[in-house]
Parts: C-alpha cells; structure tokens; sequence
C-alpha cells in the first residue's frame, strides 16, 4: 500500500468540532460511486436471477463476486481514511481514533 500525504489544499479537513466528513478527492469519489453502481446492478441481476429459478450454484457466485466487490470498495476506502482522517487526527493528539478505527476493522473482517 501506498502512504500518501495529506493535502490541506485539495481536500476539506475530516472534522470539524463535533461534524465528522469524508473528504475524498474528486477522482476517488468518482471511482467508489462508479463501483458501488456496478455492485448496485450485481444485485439487481441476482435479484433477477432469483426471479427466473437460475440455478443456485450460478446465483451464489455472484453473491462471491458482489462480496468481493464490496471488499474493494471497504479496502479503498479503509486506505483513504488512515491516510488522512486517523494521521491527521493523531497528528491533533486525538487517539481515541485509534479505538475507532480498531471497532470499525473488527465489522470489516467479521
């Protein structure tokens, strides 16, 4: 994985006083919405599936394939937040984000 550094001048800081935000590139946004929109039609054609009796061994690999996707997704946006919102929150002395971050990795891999 690639370290990169936070960039004040492209991005909105990940919180401010109580509000909490993302503050993902333009770039990165658009690619995670573009993914979560092919999962979206995964779905919808497994739903499909379902719908015309398709034979169950077809049907749950792709719920493997949508599960994996999904995976990606959480990966890319796992990436993003510890390079920016965890370090800058450390940087800020703020290291319950660590304890955050732990309960939020623990539902990743469940």
């Amino acid at each position: 994985m690639e370290i990169h550094q936070h960039n004040e001048s492209q991005e909105e800081n990940c919180h401010t006083g109580s509000e909490r935000k993302s503050h993902h590139s333009d770039q990165t946004k658009s690619n995670l919405i573009s993914r979560l929109n092919r999962i979206e039609g995964q779905v919808r054609g497994v739903k499909g599936m379902i719908e015309k009796d398709t034979y169950c061994d077809d049907v749950l690999n792709q719920i493997a394939a949508i599960q994996s996707a999904l995976n990606s997704v959480g990966k890319l946006l796992l990436e993003n937040h510890m390079n920016s919102c965890v370090i800058e929150r450390i940087q800020e002395g703020d290291f319950e984000v660590v304890k955050e971050l732990m309960t939020t990795m623990n539902k990743l891999i469940k």
